[in-house]
């Protein structure tokens, strides 16, 4: 269960992101429009193949980055099936999208941990983690809280999470925060115009 403080949290930032919708009412995407920001704009991290990663890797396609944990129960489980069955949605034009699950628990999610992860929900998605430090700087690239709870008896913990994906365009500009509220149309009708442009 995520304490109340972290869910008020998630709020804010989500309110905040609302705040900087560029193109206002006539913004012709269902999720929030964030092509404004300034912040969000790369990452360097390793891939679960162990090859360095960053944002230029991707262009051409149109990149679906998450943030979460391997033993998450709940909402990353549902979210990369989501963008799972986005890419799926889309047919071919699925081949140009990229699906991206970085890590807040690098001391767990080993490269074979999140390969299994990762490419159970699609062979074409793409696990990253980096260092506890890199992780901490890219959350604060990113605006995303996490946070490990208190360990169990049997060593067991759950990691709280900011819990929204972030999707950039295929030239590598961040545009949109897709909230978990979002449907699988919906989702897919933002991408496939991100595809268009």
């Amino acid at each position: 269960m995520v304490p109340r403080v972290f869910l008020v949290i998630a709020l804010a930032l989500l309110v905040a992101a609302c705040g900087e919708r560029t193109s206002g009412p006539t913004s012709p995407f269902k999720s929030t429009d964030i092509s404004s920001v300034d912040w969000g704009r790369d990452f360097h991290l390793t891939g679960h193949n162990g090859q360095p990663r960053s944002l230029a890797d991707f262009r051409g396609k149109v990149v679906m980055l998450f943030f979460g944990f391997t033993h998450c129960p709940d909402v990353c489980p549902t979210t990369m099936a989501g963008m799972a069955r986005v890419v799926d949605k889309l047919g071919p034009d699925g081949q140009r999208v990229q699906g991206l699950f970085v890590t807040v628990d690098p001391e767990r999610d080993t490269p074979q941990a999140l390969a299994r992860y990762v490419t159970g929900f699609h062979p074409s998605f793409l696990g990253l983690y980096g260092d506890e430090g890199g992780t901490a700087a890219l959350a604060k690239e990113f605006k995303i809280f996490y946070g490990a709870q208190a360990a169990d008896a049997q060593g067991h913990y759950m990691v709280n999470h900011s819990n929204a994906i972030y999707v950039f365009d295929r030239h590598g500009h961040l545009r949109l925060l897709m909230g978990v509220d979002r449907t699988i149309d919906a989702m897919a009708a933002d991408v496939a115009l991100l595809l268009k442009e």
